[in-house]
């Protein structure tokens, strides 16, 4: 750590819908996982007045009937534009209610934990998305229309889209920890080895199990994983089967996990995919969330390692305004005097250093906020989440960090040959995104398993 008010720490930047613009913004203060799951509103069946309405109730919330139509509908056409088979009727009613479910129990802890997603923050989000995609706010609201997606709607999938990354980072990214002789092991096992140097396009069915399952619970539901992997072997769709069978998060994409650097998978898929060959499937792996079935849709050489190369890393240039949180100045009031600074800078009012050296608490306000070069891995990950998803010139939203609150400002980019020091530092950086995929989804599985949910119909009626 260079300086107790600097963020300097370790982080990768979470490979999920909207990155650029979730790694942006603030989260909240928040407790332990293992606390805050104990205390979740779900020991008790919460009193809830009928109503035909009704799908399910989740804690001390309901999902109606009306909600799981308009959210079939969007998922639909996106599905549709993806190239994935939509699941017959009855298994994607039920995928995409267990979905709605888990979003639900995610987001009841995030306001619980005082997570906030307000409408300015909001604002600057979309229009991040607007410009991701090279169109004006108009064009791309009229887009959304053409498609199906009212732009209501559309906002408030992104709030919450949002505030659930936020408490995903809080509560799963920041307690994966790494000891120095797993760096080590990391290293001696990528001397020399070609695989590291490959991407791999993985796809993934997952046919989880419940937390504390018994052995007749894990029996069945291993009886039923060999029956969707004998559907694969026998020529079925992985992306239909996926929408049909899998219970991950990412089942109505087909099971799609994109393109992953070997190294950094968990050691199970590395072990399942090591050998396989461009459109095979693996056989069955177990791990605490259930059991795997991954598909290798494709393999390349990764761009960013040669074999025989020097390896390099990305440094970032970057400037940022700190203020912190004391007995005279509140959450409130540092996030509220950054977005006012913000809205200056958006508006080409101020320049970021000059700002910087007047309202910033970090020892770099003398030199305009400059941190100098900043390799991966160096600052805490809050703000390298943050700083990852800009492009030069931009300034992140308001962002917390354990020392404040920041606004960042990517100034420039650059690679740069690898010391031994800085290998270390990005085998960190693998290790840690591989376990933090394990991680993730452990705790989104005690996150279901100690909501308490009733269901009202069966979603096959939801239609």
């Amino acid at each position: 750590m260079r300086n107790a008010g600097t963020p300097m720490r370790r982080t990768t930047l979470a490979a999920i819908l909207l990155c650029a613009t979730l790694g942006a913004l603030p989260g909240a203060r928040a407790q332990s996982a293992q606390a805050a799951l104990q205390n979740a509103p779900a020991a008790a069946a919460p009193r809830i007045q009928l109503a035909d309405a009704i799908i399910a109730v989740v804690n001390n919330e309901v999902i109606t009937r009306q909600e799981l139509t308009q959210r079939a509908r969007m998922v639909e056409l996106r599905m549709k534009n993806q190239g994935v088979a939509l699941p017959p009727p009855a298994e994607f009613q039920r995928q995409l209610l267990e979905r709605m479910i888990v979003d639900r129990a995610q987001l009841q802890l995030a306001k619980e934990y005082g997570i906030r997603v307000d409408d300015g923050m909001l604002d600057r989000a979309v229009s991040r998305i607007a410009e991701q995609n090279k169109m004006s706010m108009q064009d791309f609201r009229n887009q959304l229309e053409r498609e199906g997606t009212p732009f209501a709607r559309f906002r408030e999938e992104i709030r919450d889209e949002i505030a659930m990354q936020r408490l995903r980072e809080r509560e799963v990214d920041n307690k994966i920890q790494i000891a120095e002789s797993e760096v080590d092991n990391y290293l001696a096992a990528e001397h020399g080895s070609a695989q590291v140097q490959q991407e791999y396009n993985l796809a993934q069915i997952l046919v989880r199990t419940p937390e504390n399952a018994s052995a007749e619970q894990i029996a069945a539901r291993r009886q039923r994983a060999e029956e969707v992997l004998q559907q694969l072997r026998s020529g079925g769709d992985f992306a239909k089967i996926a929408a049909t069978y899998s219970d991950a998060s990412d089942a109505l994409s087909g099971g799609d996990l994109g393109w992953r650097n070997l190294d950094r998978l968990p050691q199970l898929f590395m072990n399942a995919v090591a050998n396989l060959k461009p459109g095979q499937v693996s056989a069955i792996v177990q791990s605490p969330n259930g059991f795997h079935i991954l598909k290798l849709a494709g393999q390349r050489s990764a761009s960013a390692a040669k074999a025989g190369a020097t390896p390099s890393v990305q440094q970032t240039r970057a400037r940022h305004i700190l203020i912190k949180v004391n007995q005279i100045v509140t959450e409130a009031d540092a996030r509220r005097k950054l977005t006012e600074l913000k809205q200056r800078l958006d508006n080409n009012a101020a320049k970021f250093e000059d700002l910087a050296k007047l309202f910033s608490n970090d020892f770099s306000a003398s030199k305009g906020g400059d941190l100098g070069w900043v390799y991966p891995g160096d600052t805490v990950p809050e703000f390298e989440r943050a700083m990852n998803a800009l492009q030069p010139g931009q300034v992140s939203e308001p962002i917390e960090s354990p020392f404040g609150f920041h606004l960042i400002q990517v100034v420039e980019r650059k690679t740069d040959d690898v010391s031994k020091e800085r290998q270390r530092l990005v085998a960190r950086q693998a290790i840690r995104e591989r376990k933090l995929d394990e991680a993730t989804q452990d705790w989104l599985r005690q996150v279901r398993d100690r909501a308490y949910v009733e269901y009202r119909f069966d979603v096959a009626d939801a239609r």
